[in-house]
């Protein structure tokens, strides 16, 4: 799907490319931050934090700015935003709808939909074929604590290891961790818009995802070996 095809030997890593950019660029429009991703040669990880009281902060023509950038906009909200006169029934059906929109911009499935939508189309239409793309719907799991967040950032910056796609953090291409130690930042600060740092120091945090990759995990056959020097 992402990777090198055994059969025909066609390269595909430039769908890689698609998948993270529509993280990223679907950050700067929903409500929702990526802590942490990882592209693979089939599938691919995500670390999302949703941020509610940001969406609720959005006036009314924030909320359809935003929708603007993914969809159309239906007939009477299209003419609130270019403020045309309306009559109190269409306002009061234009502020069901900006609910409706809102609620959809801090929604994991609508995130992922506009991700794997795209990816599904694109690859369709370079493929010249239709049909189903993805195996199925994406799983999700809640992280209730900072520990939690924290694992699961690591455990997905390191699965290109993991799998023997590379041998060291700086050379996992399509992740997180490649990302942040090639933009040379002081601070671990999520993907999008969100005004908090994550609250961990970076070279703790590389320092952590070095440590748990040099550990010898039975279920997987990729580590960081030991005679390579820290990543700091």
């Amino acid at each position: 799907m992402f990777g090198d095809d055994k059969c025909s030997g066609v390269n595909y890593d430039h769908r890689r490319e698609w998948i993270r950019d529509k993280i990223i660029s679907q950050t700067d429009v929903f409500a929702i931050d990526c802590c942490a991703y990882a592209v693979m040669s089939n599938h691919y990880h995500v670390v999302l934090f949703v941020d509610e009281n940001k969406a609720k902060d959005w006036d009314n023509r924030e909320v359809l700015r935003r929708w603007k950038q993914l969809y159309s906009l239906s007939y009477l909200t299209q003419k609130y935003y270019n403020k045309e006169s309306l009559t109190k029934a269409e306002l009061d059906a234009i502020y069901v709808n900006i609910e409706l929109y809102r609620d959809r911009l801090m929604d994991i499935s609508c995130f992922m939909r506009g991700i794997n939508e795209s990816v599904a189309r694109r690859s369709n239409a370079e493929d010249n074929c239709k049909g189903r793309f993805w195996d199925g719907r994406f799983k999700s799991q809640a992280l209730l604590d900072e520990q939690a967040v924290l694992t699961c950032m690591a455990y997905v910056d390191l699965n290109p290891i993991r799998v023997n796609m590379a041998q060291t953090p700086e050379e996992s291409d399509f992740t997180s961790i490649q990302e942040r130690i090639e933009n040379k930042k002081t601070v671990l600060k999520s993907f999008g818009n969100h005004n908090e740092d994550i609250p961990f120091a970076l070279d703790d945090y590389l320092a952590l995802v070095d440590c748990t990759g040099r550990a010898i995990i039975n279920d997987y056959k990729g580590y960081i070996p030991d005679e390579l020097p820290n990543i700091l």
